[in-house]
């Protein structure tokens, strides 16, 4: 399969300088308000970026969910009437609502939207942050209840009346009227749990930005699991982009963002990353250590994002060239999907969209754009439940 560029929609604001704006897992946040140099996250920006990243020829875009965020389902439902091809990849929290209201919302998504919801389901690994939701479970529990959330999201979707008594959900006679298109189900982590849950229910394995040797290790971990359970997954992976026409321009312009980081700034987000229960969290913040000396830790991948925004926090940074050759690098490990972004969401969409996106065709690695990209019009039972 050919490479599948997606893009991300910034709901808690934009900005050219403040890194932890788009922080989506609860390590700490930020909102953006109207004024200075932020951009709010209201539907008309935000739809400016759906549009413009459609238009380039990103296949969609992730939306994050948090305590800072506009809510996904919402936004990504209004975007949906104002844009034509573009999926959404709204990230959600199982548990929160029930995994039947859950599979009817998502179904009432696709009827709406011509099929183009994706569903990233982020089971949390920040407890303050799941404490603001109401939920009080620990991050084992928090997986097993996944796992039931997914098992019965996908029961309901083959249409007929699902009964299941588990440790957290039971549930008698549900049913939906489902959707003629299943909306694929992504699920991202580094620890035992995520790999184990994304091995039995999941469609797409989502990691953040390693190195590559770590990467391909995680992808084998999982394959692993997920061979043992009778199923293949796809992967995918979530990172930050700094592209330009040449490499001193890029690189230029992560030391303008990296100059403008306040020192204490840093040291109060790190304070937040080591406090969090995420393994994911944690080996992003492996990567720099809090340092701001040693931040590219693998050919052209930077690591400075990751001293003020939880979460996701590495990016290619490079000519456009070079972040080609660095996502073609990845693609060879089996990385498939790649989820993009860039500072601020709108004009970053264009430097990559007209830059890397261009070298990719060129060298023929992208997907054709003509055809669906996962081909998940399969109804229940021709094997999207495997």
């Amino acid at each position: 399969m050919g490479i599948v560029p997606h893009w991300f929609l910034p709901t808690n604001g934009d900005s050219r300088t403040d890194l932890s704006l788009g922080n989506a897992v609860g390590t700490g946040g930020s909102r953006a308000t109207e004024g200075g140099g932020e951009r709010a996250p209201d539907i008309g920006y935000i739809g400016q970026i759906a549009r413009s990243a459609e238009q380039l020829g990103f296949a969609g875009a992730l939306t994050p969910t948090s305590s800072w965020c506009e809510d996904a389902w919402v936004m990504t439902a209004g975007l949906s009437q104002v844009t034509e091809r573009f999926k959404f990849l709204v990230a959600f929290r199982p548990g929160l609502v029930s995994p039947t209201t859950a599979a009817q919302m998502a179904a009432t998504f696709q009827r709406i939207s011509r099929g183009r919801l994706l569903l990233n389901t982020v089971t949390g690994g920040d407890d303050a942050e799941q404490q603001r939701f109401g939920d009080h479970l620990g991050k084992a529990e928090r997986y097993r209840r996944s796992a039931e959330f997914l098992h019965v999201v996908r029961e309901l979707w083959a249409g007929r009346p699902v009964d299941f008594a588990g440790e957290y959900y039971t549930i008698r006679g549900a049913q939906i009227v489902p959707a003629p298109t299943w909306p694929q189900v992504y699920l991202g982590g580094s620890s035992a749990d995520a790999m184990d849950v994304a091995a039995r229910y999941a469609d797409v394995y989502l990691t953040w930005g390693e190195p590559p040797g770590a990467v391909a290790e995680k992808l084998d971990a999982v394959r692993e699991r997920a061979k043992a359970a009778g199923r293949e997954l796809r992967f995918g992976i979530r990172l930050h982009v700094i592209a330009r026409d040449s490499a001193a321009e890029a690189w230029a312009q992560a030391r303008r963002l990296l100059d403008g980081l306040d020192p204490a700034a840093i040291e109060r987000a790190q304070a937040i990353q080591r406090a969090s229960a995420s393994e994911g969290q944690r080996r992003m913040a492996a990567l720099h250590g809090g340092r701001t000396d040693a931040l590219e830790v693998s050919p052209n991948l930077w690591a400075g994002i990751g001293l003020v925004r939880g979460g996701a926090g590495t990016a290619l940074v490079g000519s456009h060239e070079e972040v080609a050759d660095r996502i073609s690098e990845y693609h060879q490990l089996g990385i498939d999907e790649f989820i993009l972004s860039g500072y601020p969401h709108l004009e970053e969409a264009y430097q990559v969209g007209e830059g890397v996106l261009p070298v990719l065709r060129r060298r023929q690695l992208l997907a054709p754009a003509s055809r669906d990209f996962h081909g998940d019009h399969s109804e229940p039972g021709e094997g999207i439940f495997t």
